[in-house]
């Protein structure tokens, strides 16, 4: 069989995606064929007019047309946001699946401020686009969550979505203690301070005022604390509160890591603090419990479903419940590591051959007109 994947434009989140999806249909399909394609990189952060307009002509025109031209039995777009190019296939008479990661620009529009040049316009473009899977013939959401958002925003059919989740990658694992104390040395306090690590974007879905609220509050009752942030910076808002509540000393940013220097940071932190408002999955929830770093995630969303009962399950926006739990952490060693072995445990179920294997299966149904199935999450 030979399958296409259309990819994005560097996207590290859709690279890991599609990475992961190719190397697991390799190991589980080794006869296939499989083409790549993806679209001539075109520098976000430029400002230039011309480069705008040509990253939409390149997106939205010359792209799809390659992908139309392809010769395949079937056509995977890897991302929602490019779903457009379901209407270039449409005449191929060939199925078309399309996996979406999620569909949070529908309940936070503030996604796209500050993020893209042209807000208007890529919200838009970016609306235009997640309609169109409504004419793929398969859809495959990474979460329930994300699967329930499809058929009620875009009235889809469940028998046309399969729910497969992400995978984490092998890179991430425990480390032995020499190959990460450096960054112990260089951010935590002092050998007592309880580090807590937040990995991600800076959006208000991110729920990143409420983790410095819990920071105070943990400082009040007397407990050396800091927290650690990779990722995107604080807004200046989150930078001047820290300030006044003089937590400089509590808060330490340590900007975009590439991913060797991730995991030893996931090793080096006490727990992962997660409390986000919306996720369509939540990666990093599989990333630090591979790293053997508890959890602490919101309890609703799709986060219950990645960490399961592997994770300190909270009401996102209760300060107070947050910093309890984190107390807990810190005075039950054994709590402690039973946190930490069912994390390690249940990072073993999501893995990119199984995701590949339930994918490789829907491709299969469609390419040789089995009857249409809804696959559920295998974890």
């Amino acid at each position: 069989m030979r399958i296409v994947i259309a990819r994005t434009m560097p996207n590290f989140s859709m690279d890991v995606y599609a990475d992961g999806l190719i190397s697991g249909l390799r190991a589980v399909r080794p006869n296939w064929e499989i083409i790549e394609l993806a679209p001539r990189p075109i520098d976000r952060r430029n400002s230039s007019l011309f480069l705008r307009l040509w990253k939409y002509y390149e997106r939205f025109w010359h792209f799809p047309r390659k992908v139309k031209h392809q010769v395949g039995d079937i056509f995977h777009i890897i991302d929602h946001s490019e779903a457009h190019i379901v209407h270039w296939l449409k005449n191929t008479n060939k199925p078309v699946v399309v996996t979406c990661h999620d569909l949070i620009n529908f309940f936070y529009h503030e996604n796209l401020k500050g993020s893209v040049q042209l807000p208007l316009v890529s919200n838009g473009t970016w609306m235009y686009s997640v309609r169109a899977m409504q004419y793929a013939n398969h859809i495959i959401t990474v979460s329930s969550e994300t699967a329930k958002d499809t058929t009620q925003i875009l009235n889809i059919e469940p028998a046309r979505i399969a729910i497969i989740p992400n995978a984490v990658e092998s890179i991430f694992k425990q480390l032995a203690k020499k190959e990460f104390e450096f960054l112990n040395q260089k951010y935590r306090n002092s050998p007592e301070t309880l580090c807590l690590l937040n990995v991600g974007g800076d959006f208000p879905r991110k729920n990143i005022d409420t983790i410095l609220e819990v920071v105070k509050i943990l400082e009040q009752r007397g407990l050396s604390v800091q927290l650690w942030k990779a990722g995107a910076d604080f807004t200046k808002e989150q930078k001047e509160y820290v300030k006044n509540q003089k937590l400089e000393n509590s808060v330490k940013y340590l900007g975009k890591p590439d991913k060797s220097t991730l995991v030893k940071i996931y090793n080096a932190a006490d727990i992962l603090i997660a409390p986000s408002l919306h996720e369509g999955f939540g990666i990093t929830i599989l990333e630090a419990m591979a790293c053997g770093t508890p959890v602490i995630t919101s309890n609703v969303s799709a986060m219950p479903e990645v960490a399961g009962d592997a994770g300190i399950l909270v009401a996102p926006q209760d300060c107070q419940a947050i910093a309890d739990a984190v107390s807990r952490l810190h005075s039950d060693p054994v709590y402690y590591q039973e946190l930490v072995a069912k994390g390690l445990a249940r990072t073993k179920s999501f893995t990119w051959n199984k995701t590949a294997e339930q994918i490789a299966e829907i491709y299969e149904n469609l390419v040789f007109q089995k009857p249409s199935i809804k696959v559920a999450a295998k974890t």
